[in-house]
This record gives C-alpha cells, structure tokens and sequence, in this order.
C-alpha cells in the first residue's frame, strides 16, 4: 500500500487499491466495508473495502481475520501482507479522506454530517467496484447510524445486490474484518508518517483520540493564535473548536452586523411593492383623438 500520493498533498483524499482478480469478475463475490478513525480529532478517516469469491470464504478465516481494534499495529501489518499477497482472490480499495476535507464538509454552508458523508464514502466504492466488472452478489457493511435506516438506503441503490448492514460485522463477517485491516493500516502509515506542511516539530502526538494524554498535549502546543491549527487537525471537532475559543484571538466579521440594516442610498426593499400614489390619467375617447381635440376648460 503506496500513500507517496497523499502524503503529497494531505489536504485532498486518496484512493488507493489492490489489483482485481480475474476469477473476482466470473465467479459470484462478496464484499465487505468499514472503516478506521472516525472519532479521533487528529488524522484522516479511512474508509476501506476487500471482496473475494463467496466459494473462497473459508479460507478467508484462515487468514487469521478479525477486528482490526483487536489486533496489534504489527498483527495488522502482517494480516494485510497476506491480504495483498492473495491478489488472485481478494481485492481491495482504500479511501483516505483527509482531515481537511472532513472539517470542510462538516462546517460548509449547507452542513454534511459525519454520517451523510460516511455513507456516500462506502457508496462510492461500491460503485468502483461494479465498475471493475467485478461479479458482485453479497455486500456486507459495518453500519454507520441506524443500521435497519442505512440497509434501506443501500438496497435503493444497489437492488440487484443483497446487503446486510449489522453492527459489528467487522467481527461477525471475515470479509468485513479483511476490510477493516486494509482501513486501519492505511489510516496507521499516514498518521505515522504525517508531514506538517505547517513545520511544527513533534515526536508523539498519541493515538488521535480526545482522550489520550499525549493528543491533549499536542492540541494545547499546537494552537496558532491567528491561525488555529494545523491541517492534521480535524477543525471541525468541537475538541478543536473549544480550545480556539479559549486560545485564539476572537474573530468578527464585520458583514454579520450588516445583515438587516439597508445601505445608503438603496431603497428598503417594500418600496417595490408600494402603490403608486399618483392620480390616475383618464384614457381619451376615439373621437377625441381622431379629430385631435383637446379639453380647454373643467366644468
């Protein structure tokens, strides 16, 4: 798994994926989805699929698949070896969706919740795959929100596939645990590997998560009074947002006090619909106007 491309550019996500194997687009397939980092406040999130033959099923639990929280970094690593290595009977895709594009969706004008896009993540690489040609019959999803909610959503789009949406199916479906080492490995590396464009200079900033001691502390050294923080930062998480309100310097925009007063010389906007108030002038008769006379005089 080759991240060179987003740790190029983090501000942007990045697919990444395995090679397609040809018995995958013959032989009947399941597939499975889930996805690491949604709740840390530092990093990307995830979102990861593996699917194989339906017949291949039991040797996928012999690759010793389970949940990726359940396994050390270096098990993980070693899961996922075997995973690619076993390019002529499973295949992957991973999406990294970086932290700046997750704030930048969450705070947008017409706000895209966390779950909104975590759906459409999993969406999006279901159709990747039916556009690979691969032959897919069975999708198994580790649900996001109300599962009975989101399996309806899914079966909308994908009718021809039978779905299964479950709460932790990443430890009842081997193909979804598949999918979930893929996930956490990719989401592992760029954590590990994470280049500041920002030049800040830190050894340890923990696991991500609000609650580790070490994340505390890299939030609180890392705040940028003008700035905020860096893009490594989700923004968007109210763990961020309440230490830039303790910490940085307030901002005001000036147009949020400008929104109901009128500027000069613009008239308000119910003078276009006020009557006019000037008297109305009476219409000539055709005989008037024929012989071109005009009234001299009033009664």
């Amino acid at each position: 798994m080759d991240l060179t491309a987003f740790e190029q550019d983090t501000t942007v996500n990045c697919v990444l994926e395995g090679a397609v194997p040809a018995r995958c687009k013959e032989e009947p397939c399941c597939l499975g989805i889930d996805e690491a980092g949604r709740g840390p406040v530092l990093g990307p999130m995830v979102y990861g699929v593996c699917y194989s033959p339906v017949s291949l099923k039991d040797e996928i639990v012999k690759m010793g698949l389970a949940d990726s929280k359940t396994l050390t970094e270096d098990q993980r690593e070693a899961i996922f070896k075997k995973i690619d290595d076993a390019d002529d009977c499973i295949g992957w895709i991973v999406d990294v969706l970086s932290p700046n594009y997750i704030s930048n969706s969450m705070l947008r004008r017409c706000k895209y919740n966390l779950n909104e896009l975590s759906h459409d993540t999993a969406i999006g690489l279901i159709e990747k795959v039916l556009a690979k040609e691969v032959n897919l019959k069975e999708v198994f999803v580790d649900t996001v929100g109300d599962p009975d909610k989101y399996q309806a959503k899914l079966h909308k789009i994908f009718p021809d596939l039978e779905i299964v949406v479950a709460k932790k199916a990443d430890s009842t479906y081997p193909i979804v645990g598949a999918a979930s080492i893929c996930a956490k490995v990719a989401r592992d590396r760029s954590v590990r590997d994470w280049k500041f464009m920002e030049a800040v200079d830190v050894e340890n900033y923990g696991s991500g998560y609000p609650g580790d001691p070490l994340t505390k502390k890299f939030m609180s050294d890392n705040i940028d009074a003008i700035f905020g923080y860096p893009q490594f930062v989700r923004f968007s998480w109210s763990t961020a947002a309440k230490l830039l309100d303790e910490k940085a310097v307030p901002v005001h925009w000036e147009d949020d006090d400008d929104d109901d007063v009128t500027p000069v010389n613009q008239p308000a906007i119910s003078a276009f619909f006020q009557s006019n108030s000037r008297p109305a002038v009476q219409k000539k008769h055709a005989y008037f106007q024929d012989k071109a006379l005009t009234q001299m005089s009033t009664l």
